[in-house]
């Protein structure tokens, strides 16, 4: 099964809100909440390509300093197998503020202490548990 890369963000503003989005229900796992992000193109690296991603998809500029390395996951779903590296983005509140869904899905800024009234992906439950304990 090939492995898909992702370049996965997590979005933070205020040190404590979290942005996320609903995946469009004609999507893999379709219908539940996710932090945005997307493929990694060939040749591109992990940070240029969340940054594309999050300006594509919710609007939202990102510089490259903003961002660093929370984890990184691989998963295989039962059709499947993604590799998340997951990145932490400290988001400035102006830039905060004009996030949208780009593509027309469902976006929220959540608490973190929130995260668990939302349904997510299998794979997200790790990123949800390192959030938790980087902002607690």
């Amino acid at each position: 099964m090939k492995q898909v890369h992702v370049a996965v963000g997590v979005v933070v503003v205020n040190g404590q809100d979290v942005l996320i989005a609903r995946r469009p229900d004609d999507k893999h796992q379709g219908g539940l909440w996710e932090f945005p992000g997307g493929k990694v193109e060939p040749g591109e690296d992990v940070v240029s390509a969340l940054i594309r991603e999050l300006d594509e998809e919710v609007a939202l500029k990102v510089r490259p300093e903003t961002v660093s390395q929370l984890m990184q996951i691989p998963f295989s779903y039962p059709d499947k197998s993604v590799l998340l590296d997951v990145l932490y983005v400290e988001s400035d509140v102006n830039d905060a503020l004009l996030a949208h869904g780009a593509e027309g899905q469902e976006v929220r800024w959540v608490n973190y202490t929130r995260l668990d009234e939302f349904e997510f992906p299998e794979a997200n439950k790790a990123i949800i548990l390192a959030l938790t304990e980087r902002l607690s």
